[in-house]
C-alpha cells in the first residue's frame, strides 16, 4: 500500500467529530473530502446550524459536500472523481448505497460503538445501558447492504461502571475508538488484517428512539428506571407528567439514585422522607431524585424543585 491512504471521511454530529481529527492528524491518511449532511433548521427562529463536522472541515479548509441523495449522478460523479482508497463512516446518519460502497478500492470502514454483532443499528450505546451490560466496546468493519452486517476488522471492549450514563459512556468509547480506527486503517490497508463475518447467531438490532420513548412508567422496578435515566439522557430524555392544578406539567428526570428500602405506596407517588425526594417505584422501592428540570424552566437540584413546587408532594405522577 502506497502512503498516504486517499480517505473520504463521511460523519455528521460531534461524536465523528474526534474521528475526523484523528485522520487529519495523521501523516499517513489524506483527507480528499469530507460529506455531511444537510444544514439543520434550529432555535426559535429556525435557522440553518452546520453540523459539527462541517464545522471542523471549514476550519481545515477541506473540501465538503452535503448531498440532497447519495443516489444522484451528482453525488455519484463527485466521488467517482475523487479516485479515494476507502471511505471512513462515523455516525453520517444515512444508509449509503451499495453503488457508493463499491467505489473505493479498498471499501467502506465504519465505526460502531458496540461489541457486533450485538447492539447494531442506531442506538447501540443506549441499549447497552438499559440491558445493564457491564462492558461494551467498538467495532471497526467494512460496511455492506445490510445494517452494521459487514465483516469485522477489530475490536476494543469498554467496561460499564454501576453509574455509566449515555454521556460518560460516550467520553470513554471516543477516548479510544479514534486509535483504533487509524491503527486498523493502515493495518487493513497494508493486507495484514482479514475480514471476520459476523456471527448471525448472536446478531441484536436496536432501534431509533423517539420523544415517547423517554416518558418514564412508574410502574416498573427502580433499577430498571434508573438505568433508563442514565441512558436516555440527552435524548430523549426521561420525561413524566405532573397534573398541577387541572394543567399538565412535563418534568424531566435528569439525575437518580437508588434506594433499597422498600415502600407500600403506590408506584408514582412523591414523597420526601428526611429531606430527600423520593417516588415510589412497581418493585417496592423507591427512586431518590437528585436533579429535575420543569418544563420551560432550568435544571434544579431536588432541595431547590421542592422550594418552588412542594405542593407535588403526594402526587401521583
Amino acid at each position: 500500500m502506497n502512503y498516504p491512504l486517499r480517505v473520504v471521511f463521511f460523519g455528521t454530529p460531534h461524536f465523528s467529530v474526534p474521528f475526523l481529527h484523528a485522520c487529519l492528524e495523521d501523516k499517513d491518511i489524506n483527507i480528499l473530502a469530507v460529506v455531511t449532511q444537510l444544514d439543520k433548521s434550529s432555535g426559535r427562529g429556525q435557522e440553518l446550524v452546520s453540523s459539527p463536522v462541517k464545522q471542523i472541515t471549514e476550519a481545515q479548509h477541506l473540501p465538503i459536500f452535503q448531498p440532497n441523495s447519495l443516489k444522484s449522478s451528482e453525488t455519484m460523479e463527485f466521488l467517482t472523481s475523487l479516485s479515494a482508497d476507502v471511505f471512513v463512516v462515523v455516525a453520517y446518519g444515512k444508509m449509503i448505497p451499495l453503488e457508493i460502497l463499491a467505489l473505493p478500492s479498498k471499501g467502506c470502514v465504519n465505526v460502531h460503538p458496540s461489541l457486533l454483532p450485538k447492539y447494531r443499528g442506531p442506538s447501540p450505546l443506549q441499549a447497552s445501558l438499559l440491558s445493564g451490560d457491564k462492558e461494551t466496546g467498538v467495532t471497526i468493519m467494512l460496511l455492506d447492504k445490510g445494517m452494521d452486517t459487514g465483516p469485522m476488522l477489530a475490536q476494543e471492549t469498554v467496561i460499564l461502571d454501576s453509574k455509566e450514563t449515555f454521556l460518560s459512556l460516550t467520553k470513554k468509547i471516543e477516548a479510544i475508538a479514534p486509535n483504533l480506527l487509524i491503527q486498523t486503517l493502515k493495518k487493513y490497508a497494508s493486507g495484514l488484517i482479514v475480514p471476520v463475518p459476523q456471527d448471525e447467531t448472536f446478531a441484536s438490532v436496536t432501534s431509533l428512539l423517539e420523544r415517547e420513548d423517554g416518558r418514564v412508567d412508574w410502574r416498573l422496578p427502580a433499577d430498571v428506571l434508573d438505568r433508563r435515566v442514565r441512558a436516555l439522557n440527552p435524548w430523549p430524555g426521561t420525561w413524566t407528567i405532573w397534573n398541577r392544578h387541572g394543567k399538565d406539567i412535563r418534568l424531566k428526570i435528569l439525575h437518580t439514585q437508588l434506594s433499597q428500602q422498600l415502600t407500600d405506596k403506590n408506584s408514582g407517588t412523591v414523597f420526601i422522607e428526611n429531606e430527600h425526594l423520593y417516588i415510589a417505584t412497581g418493585s417496592k422501592t423507591y427512586l431518590e431524585i437528585l436533579s429535575i428540570q420543569p418544563e420551560g424552566k432550568k435544571e434544579l437540584s431536588a432541595a431547590e424543585f421542592l422550594r418552588g413546587y412542594s405542593d407535588i408532594v403526594g402526587s401521583v405522577l
